[in-house]
């Protein structure tokens, strides 16, 4: 079993910033690529960023350059610093992980979510 568990979320002004967390547990033999995504009601779940093992990033349009993800491997964790946050940014972010159990088994695992909230 694996557990992913984000921390950081919380109201801010739009300008500001916040850093979110997530730390891997559990029956872990190997994390592979690492990621952040959102969701806001009535819309799919959309990627925000990825990072590979290596520590080779991708984002997409809409954060590139405002958002940075990175991950320490000796930690399990991953973080993404968002700075200059817009009212768009506001949605549930969730962490995932691609990851090989120690049964050997593969699959995504999945945060519970936290809220971030960008408003005036």
């Amino acid at each position: 079993q694996v557990q992913l568990v984000e921390s950081g979320g919380g109201l801010v002004q739009p300008g500001g910033s916040l850093r979110l967390s997530c730390t891997a547990s559990g029956s872990i033999f190997s994390i592979h690529d690492m990621g952040w995504y959102r969701q806001n009601p009535g819309k799919e779940r959309e990627l925000v960023a990825t990072i590979s093992h290596g520590g080779s990033t991708n984002y997409s349009d809409s954060v590139r350059g405002r958002f940075t993800i990175s991950r320490d491997n000796a930690k399990n964790t991953v973080s993404l610093q968002l700075n200059s946050l817009k009212p768009e940014d506001t949605a549930v972010y969730y962490c995932n992980a691609y990851v090989t159990t120690q049964l050997l088994l593969h699959g995504a695992a999945w945060g519970q979510g936290t809220q971030v909230t960008v408003s005036s």
